[in-house]
């Protein structure tokens, strides 16, 4: 029986079934036409894409047994699920991201603004990670095999070839469409997210409070200016967590973010839903945000703006935003040809928090790539500290765990664009354990049991999942 034929025999909505039917003949066309390799042959990429009926993306990732798996919900709206690997970029420790920019050499031959990679780096590539962090490497980008887009009312589903070294793997690619499964509604979910059993801080108060007082006396000695100090929350449930479901409560629970979840092998996934923007570029054109300051959001409407007259008002906020700004507009100063940024304070209002952010705006100069944008911006003094090489220093010290891709650049490179979040309010899944990880920035002036409490409310859209809100008591 054809490939075809097998997919029309399928038990997938009749629609759906079509489309794969389309793609798969498609994709037998574009192979049949593509030379053999050679010695030589310069590598490209082909995006083969249908229109489907529309699918939620997470539904979808849900269904599917090939790995690895992304999903990415930028602010845009524009919503993608991927799996599989057509073409893999990978590395190790010091390496650092200039050595991928290297090897982008797919996308130099590709027009198609919709051809992606999509991934991440570790908060500090040069630290050798531990082994709950070991399968994400110091930065890992890849190109999907398949994956389902949707933008407003449309959906497409594409699968991406490198030409011609996919010309040898036709019958494989083939039976891989053939095995993209395609979630039906049924009517009802039974689903239930496990119940949290145990919880570890590390570090708990007392260290807690002993690395805050420590970050003040270098403050006050003059070697330091801001760091940023994070917190890991392990939380032990009954029966083991499905990350596409917890994407799903942060993706209803966090409009204005950037959702994502990274999973390079099955059961271990890294999620997020991030208020914060590194940098976003189209062709020559980056957008930045200066973000800082923390706040929740009140339980009326005059708790609510007294909060944000509090958070603008703050003056330990205030110092701790110009450090970003400031560290921003200097980096991205000499990569530019010109830079303006937003000369007042402006809120960034979520659902449940508030923040002070600045927006910059600029043009970069001839041939300044995604990676040298990357290593001159992150991290930024919101993630790290100022002078940043200090700040680093002290948070190596000082932390306890691996921050991992916690607070790294997460996103995608294109052939014409770039975005990417800071990898903020996000957790590790391993099998039936989250690790929740957030920071605080630590400056002159701040309080131990306040910057505690603002991690606590930090990690709220995670804790609420799972029937109860953050505390706010050291422990």
């Amino acid at each position: 029986m054809t490939v075809e034929a097998r997919i029309g025999a399928s038990l997938y909505s009749p629609a759906m079934s079509e489309a794969r039917w389309e793609l798969a003949g498609k994709v037998s066309r574009v192979l049949s036409g593509a030379a053999q390799p050679v010695s030589g042959t310069e590598q490209r990429v082909v995006r083969v894409a249908v229109s489907v009926e529309e699918t939620d993306p997470l539904s979808w990732l849900r269904d599917q047994t090939l790995y690895p798996r992304t999903y990415w919900l930028g602010r845009d709206g524009a919503e993608i699920s991927a799996v599989g690997v057509a073409d893999l970029l990978a590395g190790e420790p010091l390496e650092g991201p200039a050595s991928f920019q290297k090897r982008l050499g797919l996308l130099n031959g590709s027009e198609d603004p919709k051809v992606r990679y999509y991934g991440g780096l570790r908060f500090d590539p040069s630290v050798e990670p531990d082994e709950t962090w070991r399968s994400f490497g110091a930065y890992r980008f890849v190109l999907p095999r398949f994956e389902l887009h949707r933008d407003g009312d449309a959906s497409e589903l594409v699968c991406n070839l490198v030409l011609p070294l996919d010309a040898e793997r036709g019958a494989e690619i083939l039976a891989r469409i053939e095995d993209l499964s395609t979630p039906r509604d049924t009517g009802e979910d039974r689903y239930s997210l496990p119940s949290p059993v145990s919880r570890t801080d590390s570090p708990g108060w007392s260290g807690w409070k002993v690395n805050v007082e420590r970050s003040l006396e270098d403050f006050s000695e003059g070697r330091l200016g801001k760091v940023v100090l994070a917190r890991r929350a392990d939380f032990g449930f009954d029966g083991d967590l499905d990350a596409t479901r917890i994407m799903e409560g942060l993706r209803d629970a966090t409009p204005g973010c950037f959702r994502f979840c990274v999973e390079p092998e099955e059961g271990v996934s890294f999620v997020g839903a991030s208020p914060e923007r590194l940098f976003r570029r189209e062709e020559r054109t980056i957008v930045s945000e200066a973000v800082a300051g923390t706040r929740p959001r009140g339980a009326s409407e005059a708790d609510d703006e007294a909060l944000r007259e509090e958070l603008l008002g703050s003056e330990k906020d205030r110092a701790e935003h110009s450090y970003v700004l400031r560290s921003i507009r200097q980096t991205l100063g000499p990569l530019c040809e010109e830079l303006e940024f937003d000369e007042g304070l402006s809120e960034m209002k979520l659902a449940r928090g508030r923040h002070l952010v600045s927006k910059i705006r600029g043009t970069l100069r001839e041939g300044v790539t995604d990676a040298e944008i990357l290593e001159a911006l992150h991290p930024t003094p919101a993630v790290g500290g100022q002078p940043k090489d200090a700040a680093l220093g002290r948070i190596r010290e000082m932390e306890p765990f691996d921050r991992g891709w916690y607070a790294g650049p997460v996103g995608w490179i294109g052939a014409k664009g770039a975005e990417f979040a800071v990898g903020i309010r996000s957790g590790l899944v391993r099998g039936s354990t989250l690790q929740l990880f957030s920071g605080a920035g630590i400056v002159a002036g701040s309080v131990p049991e306040c910057e505690w409490a603002e991690i606590e409310q930090k990690i709220g859209d995670f804790t609420r999942m799972f029937g109860f809100a953050p505390g706010n008591r050291p422990r």
